[in-house]
């Protein structure tokens, strides 16, 4: 995952981002953007971005979300798999509905969501629901898009420092 540039953002930037931030996770995630805000920018598009140096969020194209690393201190509501679904989940499978043991109610459609293995509670991918999470325990089709597993070129990336 080669980088293009790195850099500081700059205060117009920094408040659109803030603003975006609020209007995807709430006002207590919007904390975390204090001190040095860095950016990395991909070279197959998209960027990182740190917070004092750690990364916190991700944005591919349209969509900006929370790395597995930072779901500690950005909390989105929970989707619960079974154990057999989490070999796919961390290749990279989006979920589908016979995977889900349970889901947050409140989970809007468009909305990311932490996907957490039944056993032991852990965040295995972050995805974002295709359908209300009232819908999401039935029999057929996929129900999350996985944007970030365990395992994937971002985590790799991530975990090298």
């Amino acid at each position: 995952m080669p980088i293009k540039r790195r850099y500081h953002l700059r205060k117009a930037l920094l408040r659109q981002l803030t603003r975006e931030v609020i209007d995807r996770f709430g006002e207590s995630a919007a904390e975390l953007l204090k001190g040095p805000i860095e950016a990395l920018e991909l070279e197959e598009g998209g960027e990182i971005i740190l917070a004092a140096g750690e990364a916190l969020l991700v944005r591919l194209s349209d969509k900006i979300f929370p790395t597995l690393k930072s779901l500690d201190r950005i909390p989105l509501k929970r989707v619960v798999v079974d154990m057999g679904a989490v070999p796919h989940v961390a290749n990279g499978a989006d979920i589908m509905a016979p995977g889900v043991v349970s889901a947050d109610g409140g989970v809007t459609l468009g909305e990311n969501v932490a996907i957490v293995d039944e056993r032991h509670g852990k965040p295995i991918a972050v995805g974002q629901a295709l359908v209300p999470g009232a819908e999401m325990q039935g029999s057929r089709g996929k129900v999350i898009k996985n944007l970030h597993h365990v395992g994937d070129e971002m985590w790799r990336f991530l975990a090298k420092g």
